[in-house]
């Protein structure tokens, strides 16, 4: 697919893997609207990185656990250019506690943030990604939904959840032309990643045969070959973690 003129929407637009996925399309010529919830600083700074390399982009503010916002990002994006060809559900928090010190608000938060933002944001934007005849979905979900982690029951449940929901998906819109894939990064570099504490990250480190972080930008580059030469790649998890979890 060329993706020059294309439109892009990134949700959790405007930091670490987000930020790295909307400045990637724009180097790569697509029109790319920037979503954020509370940090509009960080959003206009790719905003203004993108346009001084010469793309285009807009930053729009939008809580997309919230179905109706989820729904007038979708719009703003209309609004502007006309169209929808990408969605990127990449909006995610976490809440690391152990279970037995779980309670309902960290449990309900995490999976609204990070697994129910994709169902308002693909309902609201599939009839354009439909009309687009060619129209991308990729949700970032994560190796924790794959493998678990340790205190981490509500994030590994929504990446988990995010999975089962690009198969079925995925199923469901293979004759329309719109291929829907999950892209599951290891620890990648981030400032979610750097919250770690030290001791602990020299581990994971230690147990991942490239012996290295990734780099958010591997993300970003996953993101450009499923839109771009992904015409026959649909339903997968695409693995980018040096190994960790094969």
């Amino acid at each position: 697919m060329e993706l020059k003129g294309k439109v892009a929407i990134v949700t959790g637009g405007s930091k670490g893997i987000g930020a790295a996925i909307a400045k990637e399309l724009a180097n790569n010529g697509v029109k790319v609207i920037v979503n954020y919830n509370s940090s509009k600083e960080s959003a206009e700074r790719v905003v203004d990185d993108i346009q001084l390399n010469g793309g285009e982009a807009i930053a729009v503010k939008g809580d997309v656990s919230i179905s109706q916002e989820a729904a007038e990002l979708v719009q703003a994006a209309i609004n502007k250019y006309g169209k929808l060809d990408i969605l990127i559900n990449n909006a995610g928090i976490t809440r690391d506690r152990t279970f037995k010190k779980l309670d309902e608000t960290n449990w309900r938060k995490v999976i609204d943030v990070n697994l129910n933002s994709a169902f308002n944001t693909t309902s609201a934007a599939l009839p354009y990604l439909i009309e687009s005849g060619n129209g991308r979905i990729i949700n970032i979900s994560s190796i924790i939904g794959q493998s678990g982690g340790f205190g981490q029951t509500n994030y590994s449940a929504a990446k988990a959840g995010l999975i089962g929901f690009t198969k079925s998906l995925a199923l469901e819109l293979a004759r329309t032309g719109v291929t829907v894939n999950a892209i599951c990064p290891g620890f990648i570099e981030t400032d979610m990643v750097a919250e770690m504490p030290q001791n602990v990250l020299e581990q994971v480190i230690a147990r991942i045969p490239m012996r290295r972080l990734g780099h958010a930008g591997e993300i970003a580059r996953a993101v450009i070959y499923l839109c771009q030469d992904g015409e026959y790649i649909t339903g997968q998890q695409i693995n980018v973690n040096g190994g960790l979890y094969m």
